[in-house]
Protein backbone atom coordinates (compact mmCIF):
# COMPACT_ATOMS: atom_id res chain seq x y z
CA UNK A 1 0.00 0.00 0.00
CA UNK A 2 1.50 3.33 -1.33
CA UNK A 3 -0.67 5.66 -1.45
CA UNK A 4 -3.13 8.28 0.18
CA UNK A 5 -6.33 8.94 -1.76
CA UNK A 6 -8.70 12.23 -0.79
CA UNK A 7 -11.74 12.39 -1.94
CA UNK A 8 -13.05 16.72 -1.28
CA UNK A 9 -16.96 16.38 -1.26
CA UNK A 10 -16.27 20.48 -1.16
CA UNK A 11 -15.55 20.47 -4.44
CA UNK A 12 -16.33 16.74 -5.75
CA UNK A 13 -12.65 16.10 -6.37
CA UNK A 14 -10.03 13.91 -5.09
CA UNK A 15 -6.27 13.50 -5.17
CA UNK A 16 -3.49 10.59 -4.66
CA UNK A 17 -0.60 11.11 -2.49
CA UNK A 18 2.33 9.62 -1.37
CA UNK A 19 2.09 8.11 2.26
CA UNK A 20 3.80 11.16 4.61
CA UNK A 21 7.30 9.61 5.62
CA UNK A 22 5.44 10.03 9.63
CA UNK A 23 2.76 7.70 8.08
CA UNK A 24 5.09 4.69 7.05
CA UNK A 25 4.77 1.43 9.18
CA UNK A 26 1.39 2.90 10.43
CA UNK A 27 -1.91 1.36 8.76
CA UNK A 28 -5.05 0.02 10.65
CA UNK A 29 -6.24 1.99 13.66
CA UNK A 30 -3.23 3.29 14.03
CA UNK A 31 -3.20 5.21 11.02
CA UNK A 32 -6.89 6.75 11.10
CA UNK A 33 -6.52 7.48 14.53
CA UNK A 34 -3.18 9.44 13.73
CA UNK A 35 -5.14 11.08 10.72
CA UNK A 36 -7.96 12.07 12.88
CA UNK A 37 -5.73 13.76 15.02
CA UNK A 38 -3.54 15.39 12.82
CA UNK A 39 -6.10 16.82 11.00
CA UNK A 40 -9.56 17.16 12.86
CA UNK A 41 -9.36 20.28 14.97
CA UNK A 42 -10.79 18.50 18.41
CA UNK A 43 -13.50 20.66 19.03
CA UNK A 44 -14.83 20.49 15.77
CA UNK A 45 -19.08 19.63 15.25
CA UNK A 46 -18.54 15.72 14.28
CA UNK A 47 -21.23 16.83 11.73
CA UNK A 48 -19.81 19.76 10.08
CA UNK A 49 -17.09 20.62 7.52
CA UNK A 50 -13.95 20.13 9.53
CA UNK A 51 -14.73 16.47 10.78
CA UNK A 52 -13.32 13.54 8.15
CA UNK A 53 -13.70 10.26 7.30
CA UNK A 54 -10.97 8.12 7.24
CA UNK A 55 -10.56 4.10 6.02
CA UNK A 56 -7.92 2.13 6.03
CA UNK A 57 -6.64 -1.51 5.90
CA UNK A 58 -4.53 -3.11 8.15
CA UNK A 59 -1.05 -3.73 7.93
CA UNK A 60 -1.38 -7.42 6.56
CA UNK A 61 -4.79 -6.95 5.29
CA UNK A 62 -4.64 -8.06 1.50
CA UNK A 63 -2.11 -11.18 2.07
CA UNK A 64 -2.75 -14.55 2.67
CA UNK A 65 -2.56 -14.51 6.69
CA UNK A 66 -5.35 -16.34 8.18
CA UNK A 67 -8.01 -13.67 9.90
CA UNK A 68 -6.47 -10.49 8.22
CA UNK A 69 -9.27 -8.92 6.53
CA UNK A 70 -10.56 -6.17 8.65
CA UNK A 71 -11.00 -2.72 7.62
CA UNK A 72 -10.72 0.08 10.56
CA UNK A 73 -12.94 3.31 9.98
CA UNK A 74 -11.89 6.69 11.93
CA UNK A 75 -13.55 10.43 12.79
CA UNK A 76 -14.56 12.46 15.02
CA UNK A 77 -17.82 10.12 16.81
CA UNK A 78 -20.89 12.43 16.94
CA UNK A 79 -22.38 10.17 19.76
CA UNK A 80 -19.31 10.38 22.22
CA UNK A 81 -18.15 13.81 21.11
CA UNK A 82 -14.40 12.25 21.07
CA UNK A 83 -11.83 9.99 18.57
CA UNK A 84 -13.58 7.12 17.46
CA UNK A 85 -12.00 4.04 15.50
CA UNK A 86 -14.26 0.63 14.55
CA UNK A 87 -13.67 -2.02 12.44
CA UNK A 88 -15.51 -4.52 10.08
CA UNK A 89 -14.78 -7.70 8.24
CA UNK A 90 -16.17 -7.78 4.45
CA UNK A 91 -14.48 -7.15 1.57
CA UNK A 92 -13.88 -3.71 1.40
CA UNK A 93 -10.71 -3.97 3.26
CA UNK A 94 -8.61 -6.19 0.61
CA UNK A 95 -9.81 -4.36 -2.08
CA UNK A 96 -8.12 -1.33 -1.03
CA UNK A 97 -5.52 -2.60 0.05
CA UNK A 98 -5.08 -4.98 -4.14
CA UNK A 99 -5.64 -1.15 -5.07
CA UNK A 100 -2.71 0.27 -3.03
CA UNK A 101 -4.53 2.40 -1.27
CA UNK A 102 -3.42 2.63 2.48
CA UNK A 103 -6.04 5.75 3.36
CA UNK A 104 -8.98 6.84 2.28
CA UNK A 105 -9.62 10.34 3.69
CA UNK A 106 -13.32 11.83 3.23
CA UNK A 107 -13.45 15.57 3.94
CA UNK A 108 -15.05 18.40 3.59
CA UNK A 109 -19.09 18.87 2.59
CA UNK A 110 -21.13 19.37 -0.72
CA UNK A 111 -22.12 22.60 -1.68
CA UNK A 112 -25.48 22.00 -3.02
CA UNK A 113 -28.20 19.39 -1.42
CA UNK A 114 -27.49 16.30 -3.18
CA UNK A 115 -26.73 12.81 -2.39
CA UNK A 116 -23.46 11.20 -4.04
CA UNK A 117 -21.87 7.80 -4.88
CA UNK A 118 -17.92 6.68 -5.22
CA UNK A 119 -16.66 4.60 -7.16
CA UNK A 120 -13.15 3.56 -6.72
CA UNK A 121 -11.32 1.19 -9.52
CA UNK A 122 -7.91 1.09 -10.61
CA UNK A 123 -7.36 3.78 -12.95
CA UNK A 124 -9.94 6.12 -12.09
CA UNK A 125 -11.77 7.47 -8.81
CA UNK A 126 -15.69 8.68 -9.60
CA UNK A 127 -18.17 11.34 -7.80
CA UNK A 128 -21.41 10.81 -8.97
CA UNK A 129 -25.11 12.32 -8.46
CA UNK A 130 -26.86 9.44 -6.68
CA UNK A 131 -30.56 9.04 -6.80
CA UNK A 132 -31.69 6.17 -7.74
CA UNK A 133 -30.54 4.76 -3.93
CA UNK A 134 -31.77 7.00 -1.79
CA UNK A 135 -34.21 6.29 1.13
CA UNK A 136 -33.35 2.68 0.58
CA UNK A 137 -31.90 0.39 2.61
CA UNK A 138 -28.66 -1.64 2.79
CA UNK A 139 -29.75 -4.82 1.27
CA UNK A 140 -31.48 -3.22 -1.77
CA UNK A 141 -28.45 -1.02 -2.31
CA UNK A 142 -26.13 -3.96 -2.24
CA UNK A 143 -28.29 -5.48 -4.59
CA UNK A 144 -29.09 -2.21 -6.95
CA UNK A 145 -24.77 -1.94 -6.59
CA UNK A 146 -23.99 -5.38 -7.67
CA UNK A 147 -26.11 -5.06 -10.77
CA UNK A 148 -24.90 -1.97 -12.01
CA UNK A 149 -21.53 -3.36 -12.19
CA UNK A 150 -22.39 -6.56 -13.18
CA UNK A 151 -19.90 -8.17 -11.09
CA UNK A 152 -19.13 -8.39 -7.26
CA UNK A 153 -17.68 -5.14 -5.99
CA UNK A 154 -16.98 -3.62 -2.90
CA UNK A 155 -19.48 -1.60 -0.95
CA UNK A 156 -19.36 0.93 2.42
CA UNK A 157 -22.85 2.24 2.35
CA UNK A 158 -25.38 3.90 4.88
CA UNK A 159 -28.75 2.79 5.25
CA UNK A 160 -31.83 5.75 6.35
CA UNK A 161 -30.32 6.25 9.85
CA UNK A 162 -26.92 7.59 8.25
CA UNK A 163 -29.02 9.86 5.70
CA UNK A 164 -31.01 11.23 8.37
CA UNK A 165 -27.66 11.64 10.61
CA UNK A 166 -28.65 9.73 13.88
CA UNK A 167 -26.51 9.12 16.34
CA UNK A 168 -26.57 5.45 16.50
CA UNK A 169 -26.09 5.08 12.61
CA UNK A 170 -23.16 3.30 11.34
CA UNK A 171 -21.50 1.93 8.41
CA UNK A 172 -22.53 -1.38 6.22
CA UNK A 173 -20.03 -3.30 4.79
CA UNK A 174 -21.02 -6.19 1.92
CA UNK A 175 -19.04 -9.60 2.77
CA UNK A 176 -18.50 -12.26 0.54
CA UNK A 177 -21.50 -13.34 -0.14
CA UNK A 178 -23.43 -10.26 0.02
CA UNK A 179 -24.18 -9.93 3.67
CA UNK A 180 -24.15 -7.29 5.49
CA UNK A 181 -20.83 -6.51 8.05
CA UNK A 182 -21.03 -2.91 10.09
CA UNK A 183 -18.46 -0.47 11.33
CA UNK A 184 -20.61 0.01 14.07
CA UNK A 185 -20.06 2.26 16.77
CA UNK A 186 -20.24 5.96 17.05
CA UNK A 187 -22.48 7.03 14.95
CA UNK A 188 -19.92 7.05 12.30
CA UNK A 189 -22.72 6.67 9.65
CA UNK A 190 -23.75 9.64 10.32
CA UNK A 191 -20.47 11.24 9.59
CA UNK A 192 -20.86 9.52 6.33
CA UNK A 193 -24.57 10.80 5.96
CA UNK A 194 -23.74 14.60 6.74
CA UNK A 195 -20.97 13.91 3.71
CA UNK A 196 -24.00 13.42 1.37
CA UNK A 197 -22.50 9.72 0.59
CA UNK A 198 -24.76 7.56 -0.13
CA UNK A 199 -21.91 4.90 -0.32
CA UNK A 200 -18.39 3.93 -2.07
CA UNK A 201 -17.91 1.26 -4.50
CA UNK A 202 -14.83 -0.55 -5.12
CA UNK A 203 -13.52 -2.33 -7.69
CA UNK A 204 -9.79 -3.95 -7.88
CA UNK A 205 -10.10 -5.90 -11.34
CA UNK A 206 -6.96 -5.67 -13.17
CA UNK A 207 -4.21 -5.54 -9.25
CA UNK A 208 -1.82 -7.83 -8.89
CA UNK A 209 -1.58 -10.00 -5.59
CA UNK A 210 -0.32 -8.42 -2.40
CA UNK A 211 2.86 -10.10 -2.36
CA UNK A 212 5.52 -10.12 0.88
CA UNK A 213 9.10 -9.35 0.31
CA UNK A 214 10.00 -12.35 1.48
CA UNK A 215 7.56 -14.83 0.62
CA UNK A 216 9.00 -17.77 1.95
CA UNK A 217 9.19 -17.02 5.21
CA UNK A 218 5.93 -15.26 5.27
CA UNK A 219 4.43 -18.47 4.48
CA UNK A 220 6.50 -20.26 7.65
CA UNK A 221 5.30 -18.04 9.79
CA UNK A 222 1.19 -17.55 7.98
CA UNK A 223 1.38 -21.49 8.70
CA UNK A 224 2.12 -21.36 12.50
CA UNK A 225 -0.07 -18.60 13.09
CA UNK A 226 -3.04 -20.52 11.44
CA UNK A 227 -2.39 -23.66 13.41
CA UNK A 228 -2.51 -21.60 16.76
CA UNK A 229 -5.95 -20.35 15.54
CA UNK A 230 -7.16 -23.38 15.36
CA UNK A 231 -5.55 -25.36 18.19
CA UNK A 232 -6.75 -22.58 20.82
CA UNK A 233 -9.77 -24.45 22.14
CA UNK A 234 -11.81 -20.44 22.00
CA UNK A 235 -10.76 -19.76 18.18
CA UNK A 236 -10.60 -23.28 17.44
CA UNK A 237 -13.73 -24.95 18.63
CA UNK A 238 -15.90 -22.86 20.44
CA UNK A 239 -16.44 -19.46 17.87
CA UNK A 240 -16.73 -21.56 15.01
CA UNK A 241 -19.44 -23.70 16.72
CA UNK A 242 -21.69 -21.81 18.48
CA UNK A 243 -20.28 -17.72 17.62
CA UNK A 244 -19.95 -15.52 19.95
CA UNK A 245 -23.14 -16.51 21.05
CA UNK A 246 -21.28 -19.54 22.93
CA UNK A 247 -20.93 -16.49 25.60
CA UNK A 248 -24.92 -16.30 27.24
CA UNK A 249 -25.17 -19.23 29.13
CA UNK A 250 -21.18 -18.59 30.20
CA UNK A 251 -21.91 -15.18 30.99
CA UNK A 252 -25.44 -15.70 33.14
CA UNK A 253 -23.43 -18.82 34.86
CA UNK A 254 -20.91 -16.23 36.10
CA UNK A 255 -24.10 -13.60 37.35
CA UNK A 256 -22.07 -10.94 34.21
CA UNK A 257 -25.39 -11.16 32.19
CA UNK A 258 -27.04 -7.23 31.87
CA UNK A 259 -30.63 -8.44 32.56
CA UNK A 260 -33.66 -6.15 32.53
CA UNK A 261 -31.83 -2.80 31.77
CA UNK A 262 -29.06 -3.50 33.93
CA UNK A 263 -30.74 -4.51 37.06
CA UNK A 264 -29.81 -8.00 37.52
CA UNK A 265 -26.90 -10.41 36.42
CA UNK A 266 -28.77 -13.85 35.53
CA UNK A 267 -31.76 -14.06 32.98
CA UNK A 268 -34.06 -17.01 33.85
CA UNK A 269 -34.90 -17.80 30.18
CA UNK A 270 -30.93 -17.73 29.10
CA UNK A 271 -31.52 -21.22 27.06
CA UNK A 272 -33.90 -19.98 25.00
CA UNK A 273 -31.65 -17.12 23.35
CA UNK A 274 -28.35 -19.33 24.15
CA UNK A 275 -25.50 -20.21 21.09
CA UNK A 276 -26.51 -23.73 22.26
CA UNK A 277 -29.95 -23.38 20.89
CA UNK A 278 -28.94 -20.77 18.22
CA UNK A 279 -26.78 -23.65 16.87
CA UNK A 280 -29.85 -26.22 17.23
CA UNK A 281 -32.05 -23.72 15.48
CA UNK A 282 -29.76 -23.00 12.36
CA UNK A 283 -29.32 -26.48 11.71
CA UNK A 284 -32.85 -27.68 12.04
CA UNK A 285 -33.42 -24.97 9.32
CA UNK A 286 -30.72 -25.31 6.50
CA UNK A 287 -28.82 -22.42 7.73
CA UNK A 288 -24.83 -22.14 8.26
CA UNK A 289 -23.63 -22.50 11.92
CA UNK A 290 -20.41 -21.40 10.81
CA UNK A 291 -19.46 -18.64 8.01
CA UNK A 292 -16.99 -16.10 7.23
CA UNK A 293 -17.63 -12.38 7.23
CA UNK A 294 -14.44 -11.76 5.36
CA UNK A 295 -12.17 -13.46 2.53
CA UNK A 296 -9.59 -16.09 4.48
CA UNK A 297 -11.27 -15.65 7.77
CA UNK A 298 -10.69 -19.05 9.29
CA UNK A 299 -12.60 -18.84 12.60
CA UNK A 300 -15.57 -18.76 10.99
CA UNK A 301 -17.72 -17.17 13.84
CA UNK A 302 -20.33 -16.04 12.01
CA UNK A 303 -23.29 -18.31 10.77
CA UNK A 304 -26.25 -17.81 8.61
CA UNK A 305 -29.88 -17.08 10.41
CA UNK A 306 -33.07 -18.80 8.53
CA UNK A 307 -36.38 -18.79 9.46
CA UNK A 308 -38.82 -20.74 10.28
CA UNK A 309 -39.85 -21.41 6.33
CA UNK A 310 -35.82 -21.73 5.97
CA UNK A 311 -35.47 -18.29 3.93
CA UNK A 312 -32.62 -16.27 4.92
CA UNK A 313 -32.81 -14.16 7.77
CA UNK A 314 -29.79 -12.91 9.11
CA UNK A 315 -25.72 -13.38 9.36
CA UNK A 316 -23.51 -12.48 11.75
CA UNK A 317 -25.89 -13.39 14.96
CA UNK A 318 -23.54 -11.65 17.99
CA UNK A 319 -23.93 -12.31 21.31
CA UNK A 320 -23.61 -8.76 22.18
CA UNK A 321 -26.88 -8.53 19.91
CA UNK A 322 -28.72 -11.12 21.19
CA UNK A 323 -27.96 -10.27 24.91
CA UNK A 324 -28.99 -7.32 24.27
CA UNK A 325 -32.80 -7.73 23.06
CA UNK A 326 -32.45 -10.96 24.97
CA UNK A 327 -31.63 -10.68 28.23
CA UNK A 328 -31.16 -6.55 28.91
CA UNK A 329 -35.23 -6.48 27.11
CA UNK A 330 -36.45 -9.80 28.06
CA UNK A 331 -37.56 -11.31 24.38
CA UNK A 332 -37.46 -14.61 24.84
CA UNK A 333 -38.05 -15.35 21.07
CA UNK A 334 -34.77 -15.93 19.01
CA UNK A 335 -36.57 -15.10 15.92
CA UNK A 336 -37.86 -11.75 16.90
CA UNK A 337 -33.98 -10.88 18.12
CA UNK A 338 -33.17 -12.18 14.56
CA UNK A 339 -35.55 -9.93 12.40
CA UNK A 340 -34.52 -6.68 14.63
CA UNK A 341 -31.09 -7.89 13.64
CA UNK A 342 -32.59 -8.09 10.01
CA UNK A 343 -34.06 -4.86 10.13
CA UNK A 344 -31.18 -2.65 11.73
CA UNK A 345 -28.80 -3.88 9.07
CA UNK A 346 -31.32 -2.55 6.65
CA UNK A 347 -31.73 0.90 8.06
CA UNK A 348 -27.91 1.13 9.44
CA UNK A 349 -27.83 1.53 13.49
CA UNK A 350 -25.38 -0.13 15.77
CA UNK A 351 -26.87 -3.70 17.34
CA UNK A 352 -25.30 -2.69 20.24
CA UNK A 353 -26.74 0.63 21.36
CA UNK A 354 -29.87 0.11 19.14
CA UNK A 355 -30.89 -2.53 22.33
CA UNK A 356 -29.01 -0.78 24.87
CA UNK A 357 -31.32 1.97 24.15
CA UNK A 358 -34.53 -0.23 24.16
CA UNK A 359 -33.63 -1.08 27.38
CA UNK A 360 -33.78 1.72 28.38
CA UNK A 361 -36.95 2.81 26.83
CA UNK A 362 -38.74 -0.04 28.02
CA UNK A 363 -37.53 0.67 32.02
CA UNK A 364 -39.54 4.39 30.72
CA UNK A 365 -42.70 2.63 29.82
CA UNK A 366 -42.14 3.63 25.74
CA UNK A 367 -43.27 -0.40 25.50
CA UNK A 368 -42.78 -3.26 27.86
CA UNK A 369 -40.33 -5.49 28.69
CA UNK A 370 -40.55 -8.50 26.40
CA UNK A 371 -42.34 -7.15 23.43
CA UNK A 372 -40.47 -8.04 20.48
CA UNK A 373 -43.30 -7.19 18.09
CA UNK A 374 -43.06 -3.86 19.12
CA UNK A 375 -39.04 -3.46 18.84
CA UNK A 376 -39.37 -4.86 15.31
CA UNK A 377 -42.03 -2.60 14.66
CA UNK A 378 -40.62 0.47 15.89
CA UNK A 379 -37.30 -0.20 14.15
CA UNK A 380 -39.18 -0.57 10.76
CA UNK A 381 -41.83 1.85 11.48
CA UNK A 382 -40.09 4.73 13.19
CA UNK A 383 -36.44 4.66 13.43
CA UNK A 384 -36.53 3.37 9.86
CA UNK A 385 -38.48 6.15 8.69
CA UNK A 386 -37.30 9.05 10.99
CA UNK A 387 -40.66 10.11 12.91
CA UNK A 388 -40.35 12.04 15.58
CA UNK A 389 -40.26 9.24 18.27
CA UNK A 390 -37.82 7.44 15.99
CA UNK A 391 -35.52 10.28 15.87
CA UNK A 392 -35.14 10.17 19.50
CA UNK A 393 -34.67 6.84 19.69
CA UNK A 394 -31.79 6.76 16.78
CA UNK A 395 -30.01 8.79 19.07
CA UNK A 396 -28.56 6.00 21.60
CA UNK A 397 -29.62 5.54 25.26
CA UNK A 398 -27.78 8.41 26.23
CA UNK A 399 -29.99 10.44 24.73
CA UNK A 400 -33.18 9.05 25.16
CA UNK A 401 -32.22 8.24 28.80
CA UNK A 402 -32.29 12.53 28.98
CA UNK A 403 -35.12 13.17 27.17
CA UNK A 404 -37.15 11.14 29.31
CA UNK A 405 -35.52 11.78 32.92
CA UNK A 406 -34.09 8.43 33.25
CA UNK A 407 -31.32 7.73 36.37
CA UNK A 408 -30.51 4.04 35.35
CA UNK A 409 -28.97 4.55 31.83
CA UNK A 410 -25.78 2.32 30.68
CA UNK A 411 -23.44 4.82 28.95
CA UNK A 412 -19.96 6.19 29.22
CA UNK A 413 -19.10 8.74 27.07
CA UNK A 414 -22.45 8.71 25.88
CA UNK A 415 -22.29 5.43 24.26
CA UNK A 416 -24.41 2.31 25.31
CA UNK A 417 -22.40 -0.32 27.18
CA UNK A 418 -21.99 -3.41 26.00
CA UNK A 419 -23.20 -7.38 27.15
CA UNK A 420 -21.02 -7.73 30.48
CA UNK A 421 -21.70 -6.19 33.78
CA UNK A 422 -19.03 -4.24 35.49
CA UNK A 423 -20.06 -4.88 38.91
CA UNK A 424 -19.82 -8.83 38.34
CA UNK A 425 -17.05 -8.47 35.69
CA UNK A 426 -14.87 -5.81 36.96
CA UNK A 427 -12.00 -5.73 34.33
CA UNK A 428 -14.60 -5.17 31.83
CA UNK A 429 -15.93 -2.05 33.77
CA UNK A 430 -12.16 -0.23 33.86
CA UNK A 431 -12.34 -1.00 30.37
CA UNK A 432 -15.60 1.01 29.31
CA UNK A 433 -14.64 3.64 31.92
CA UNK A 434 -11.15 4.07 30.60
CA UNK A 435 -11.31 3.41 26.81
CA UNK A 436 -11.06 6.12 24.49
CA UNK A 437 -13.68 5.31 22.93
CA UNK A 438 -16.79 5.38 24.72
CA UNK A 439 -18.47 1.86 26.26
CA UNK A 440 -16.48 -0.95 23.72
CA UNK A 441 -15.88 -4.17 25.32
CA UNK A 442 -13.42 -4.61 22.60
CA UNK A 443 -11.17 -2.02 23.42
CA UNK A 444 -9.54 -4.27 26.11
CA UNK A 445 -11.87 -7.99 26.02
CA UNK A 446 -11.25 -8.61 29.81
CA UNK A 447 -14.05 -11.06 29.25
CA UNK A 448 -10.82 -13.59 28.30
CA UNK A 449 -8.92 -13.31 31.36
CA UNK A 450 -12.05 -12.36 33.98
CA UNK A 451 -14.42 -15.31 32.67
CA UNK A 452 -12.41 -17.37 30.05
CA UNK A 453 -9.54 -17.98 31.91
CA UNK A 454 -7.92 -17.15 28.84
CA UNK A 455 -4.25 -15.57 29.43
CA UNK A 456 -4.67 -16.60 33.20
CA UNK A 457 -7.16 -15.86 35.95
CA UNK A 458 -7.87 -12.57 37.34
CA UNK A 459 -10.95 -12.79 40.14
CA UNK A 460 -14.11 -10.95 37.94
CA UNK A 461 -15.25 -9.69 41.42
CA UNK A 462 -12.23 -8.47 42.84
CA UNK A 463 -10.78 -5.09 42.18
CA UNK A 464 -6.97 -6.79 42.37
CA UNK A 465 -5.10 -6.86 39.29
CA UNK A 466 -7.93 -5.23 36.63
CA UNK A 467 -6.46 -2.02 35.87
CA UNK A 468 -3.36 -3.70 35.03
CA UNK A 469 -5.43 -6.35 32.82
CA UNK A 470 -7.47 -3.73 31.43
CA UNK A 471 -4.49 -1.39 30.62
CA UNK A 472 -2.04 -4.26 29.00
CA UNK A 473 -5.44 -5.28 26.93
CA UNK A 474 -5.83 -2.24 25.74
CA UNK A 475 -2.63 -1.93 24.16
CA UNK A 476 -2.43 -4.87 22.83
CA UNK A 477 -5.75 -4.31 21.10
CA UNK A 478 -4.74 -1.45 19.44
CA UNK A 479 -1.49 -2.71 18.43
CA UNK A 480 -3.97 -5.89 16.55
CA UNK A 481 -6.38 -3.02 15.27
CA UNK A 482 -3.47 -1.87 13.12
CA UNK A 483 -2.68 -5.11 11.81
CA UNK A 484 -6.07 -5.70 10.18
CA UNK A 485 -6.43 -8.73 12.43
CA UNK A 486 -9.50 -10.09 13.56
CA UNK A 487 -9.95 -9.73 17.35
CA UNK A 488 -10.12 -12.63 18.67
CA UNK A 489 -7.18 -13.94 17.43
CA UNK A 490 -5.98 -12.43 20.88
CA UNK A 491 -7.11 -15.86 22.55
CA UNK A 492 -4.36 -17.92 20.95
CA UNK A 493 -1.81 -15.20 21.35
CA UNK A 494 -2.84 -14.96 25.33
CA UNK A 495 -2.36 -18.45 25.83
CA UNK A 496 0.34 -19.91 22.93
CA UNK A 497 3.35 -17.98 22.32
CA UNK A 498 3.96 -18.91 18.63
CA UNK A 499 1.12 -16.97 17.82
CA UNK A 500 2.39 -13.33 18.50
CA UNK A 501 5.78 -14.27 17.33
CA UNK A 502 4.34 -15.60 14.25
CA UNK A 503 2.06 -12.67 13.54
CA UNK A 504 5.49 -9.96 14.56
CA UNK A 505 7.11 -12.55 11.53
CA UNK A 506 4.80 -12.28 9.27
CA UNK A 507 4.91 -8.57 9.70
CA UNK A 508 8.52 -8.70 9.28
CA UNK A 509 8.58 -10.68 6.48
CA UNK A 510 5.74 -8.56 4.31
CA UNK A 511 7.78 -5.60 4.69
CA UNK A 512 11.26 -6.93 4.76
CA UNK A 513 11.66 -5.03 8.92
CA UNK A 514 12.69 -6.18 12.03
CA UNK A 515 9.63 -5.10 14.57
CA UNK A 516 10.28 -7.03 18.22
CA UNK A 517 7.55 -7.46 21.00
CA UNK A 518 8.84 -4.20 22.66
CA UNK A 519 8.12 -2.59 19.09
CA UNK A 520 4.44 -3.92 18.62
CA UNK A 521 3.69 -2.79 22.29
CA UNK A 522 5.28 0.79 21.64
CA UNK A 523 2.78 1.40 18.94
CA UNK A 524 -0.31 0.30 21.09
CA UNK A 525 0.55 2.61 23.60
CA UNK A 526 1.69 5.32 21.22
CA UNK A 527 -2.03 4.82 19.56
CA UNK A 528 -3.77 5.22 22.85
CA UNK A 529 -1.74 8.22 23.72
CA UNK A 530 -2.62 9.78 20.62
CA UNK A 531 -6.66 9.35 21.01
CA UNK A 532 -6.72 10.40 24.55
CA UNK A 533 -4.80 13.35 23.91
CA UNK A 534 -7.50 14.09 20.78
CA UNK A 535 -9.77 13.32 23.74
CA UNK A 536 -8.80 16.01 25.90
CA UNK A 537 -8.37 18.58 23.75
CA UNK A 538 -12.20 17.96 22.50
CA UNK A 539 -13.02 18.66 26.21
CA UNK A 540 -13.35 15.01 27.64
CA UNK A 541 -11.78 15.55 31.08
CA UNK A 542 -10.83 12.55 33.38
CA UNK A 543 -14.53 12.90 34.50
CA UNK A 544 -15.67 11.43 32.08
CA UNK A 545 -13.30 8.51 32.44
CA UNK A 546 -16.11 7.24 34.96
CA UNK A 547 -19.39 4.58 35.10
CA UNK A 548 -22.73 5.95 35.70
CA UNK A 549 -23.30 6.22 39.21
CA UNK A 550 -26.51 3.57 39.59
CA UNK A 551 -23.23 0.90 39.04
CA UNK A 552 -21.91 2.12 42.60
CA UNK A 553 -25.19 2.75 44.12
CA UNK A 554 -27.73 -0.64 42.99
CA UNK A 555 -25.71 -4.08 43.75
CA UNK A 556 -26.38 -6.95 41.77
CA UNK A 557 -27.84 -9.65 42.03
CA UNK A 558 -27.10 -12.94 42.68
CA UNK A 559 -23.46 -11.50 44.07
CA UNK A 560 -24.64 -8.37 45.30
CA UNK A 561 -21.75 -6.87 43.74
CA UNK A 562 -21.08 -2.91 43.17
CA UNK A 563 -18.70 -1.28 41.24
CA UNK A 564 -16.08 0.19 43.49
CA UNK A 565 -13.42 1.89 41.77
CA UNK A 566 -12.43 5.28 42.72
CA UNK A 567 -11.61 7.59 40.74
CA UNK A 568 -8.01 8.09 41.50
CA UNK A 569 -7.66 4.22 41.54
CA UNK A 570 -8.88 4.40 37.46
CA UNK A 571 -6.82 7.47 36.91
CA UNK A 572 -3.69 5.41 37.25
CA UNK A 573 -4.73 3.68 33.81
CA UNK A 574 -3.01 6.37 32.43
CA UNK A 575 0.29 6.31 33.89
CA UNK A 576 2.50 4.28 31.31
Amino acid sequence: MNKIVRINMADLTSSTEPVPAEWIGLAGRALTSTIVAKEVPPTCHALGASNKLVFSPGLLTGTSAANSGRLSAGAKSPLTGGIKECNAGGTAARMLAKLGILALIVEGLPKEDKWYSIHIAKDAITISEETELIGKGNYCLVNHVQARFGKPVGIMSVGPAGEMKMLSANISVVDPDVHIRSLGRGGLGAVMGSKKIKFISIDDAGTPPVMPKDPVKFKAAARIFAKTLLDHPVSGQALPTYGTNVLVNILNEAGGLPTRNFSSGQYAAHDKISGETMHATIVARGGQPSHGCHPGCQIQCSQIYNDKEGKYLTSGFEYETIWGFGANCCIEDLDDIAQADHIMDDIGVDSIETPVMFGVAMEAGILPFGDGKGVVRMLRDDIGKGTPLGRILGGGAGQLGRIYGMTRVPVVKNQGIPAYDPRSVKGIGVTYAMTTMGADHTSGYAIATNILNVGGHVNPLSKEGQIDLARNLQIATAAIDSTGMCLFIAFPALDIPECLSSLIDMINAHYAINLTGDDVTALGKSVLKIEHQFNLDAGLSKEHDRLPEFFSKEALPPHNAIWDFTPEELDTFWNF
